[in-house]
């Protein structure tokens, strides 16, 4: 690393963390005082505030990255948006810059994000505290092998999924999955075997469930393409020490298909349906992401 990029990793690096540190605490704190009040206006007006501080963080991150990076962020929007709706929101996974940057985006264009995290990041300083207060559901994935030993964990990560959805029905909400379930990487690339040049395989059960316990107030999918066009193997870094060049977000607005609600784990019929609408959106995905990239 040159020493002027080693510079700016050490500074922004340090900016990022206060930032993320403010503005966790401060949702920590109002999520307890929300926890401890049980009278609904008041509650809502707490989540309200909590929001606002995600934001805060969001925006004023995206702004350091700016500050600190000849970047350009391209934003590709295809359909006009609104706070008033819920969306779920599939996307690609690069890097943890892509949580950041889906809060700034969602900052006055849609309802507040809730992410499907996995279990181990609630201990990650400052994010699992916000994320816990914010009702962020913690995702357990378990191996095929490990629940052959275990049979009653099978169907958990489901039932969090439905648990998590009936707290989301008060207010207008942006549920946010990224569908590969994991960051996209060379090397799980080849491990997966993955079809798709720029993307790990979808996985459907999480959507397939959200979408039958939530169908009712969907309004659309927004399918996120994320895509770090010159900056593709280490985005965090690169971005930390002033070296990241650009950033597209690719926003494509879906109906809500007409086959949501059915029985995905034990209906084989529908469960393929599922899957091939959702490879469907994998593929254009794919050449989205390609094109973008080698443009």
């Amino acid at each position: 690393m040159q020493v002027k990029s080693a510079l700016i990793f050490v500074v922004h690096t340090s900016l990022q963390i206060i930032n993320l540190a403010l503005w966790a605490l401060i949702v920590f704190f109002l999520g307890l005082i929300k926890l401890l009040i049980p009278i609904a206006l008041i509650r809502k007006h707490l989540l309200f505030l909590m929001n606002s501080a995600m934001f805060a963080f969001g925006i004023i991150s995206v702004r350091l990255i700016k500050v600190f990076n000849d970047l350009d962020i391209d934003y590709r929007i295809s359909d006009e948006l609104s706070e008033e709706q819920w969306y779920l929101l599939i996307a690609n996974h690069l890097s943890y810059l892509d949580i950041i940057l889906l809060i700034e985006f969602s900052a006055n264009r849609i309802p507040a994000p809730k992410f499907f995290l996995k279990r181990e990041l609630i201990w990650l300083p400052f994010v699992g505290i916000a994320a816990w207060a914010l009702d962020m559901p913690f995702m357990r994935r378990f191996s095929k092998a490990y629940l052959e030993k275990h049979p009653h964990l099978r169907g958990k990560d489901i039932e969090t999924t439905r648990r998590s959805c009936e707290k989301y029905k008060d207010t207008p909400t942006t549920i946010i999955n990224f569908v590969e379930g994991t960051r996209f990487t060379t090397q799980k690339h080849k491990q997966k075997n993955s079809p798709f040049s720029h993307l790990l395989p979808p996985k459907a059960g999480g959507i397939a469930f959200t979408l039958a316990a939530m169908s009712n107030l969907f309004t659309h999918i927004l399918d996120v393409s994320l895509a770090y066009p010159e900056n593709a193997q280490h985005p965090m870094m690169d971005m930390l020490s002033g070296n990241m060049k650009k950033i597209i977000v690719d926003v494509t607005q879906l109906p809500i298909p007409d086959h949501v609600g059915g029985d995905y784990f034990n209906d084989e019929g529908y469960r393929s349906l599922f899957q091939n609408w959702l490879n469907d959106i994998w593929i254009a995905k794919n050449e989205r992401i390609r094109a973008m990239v080698n443009h």
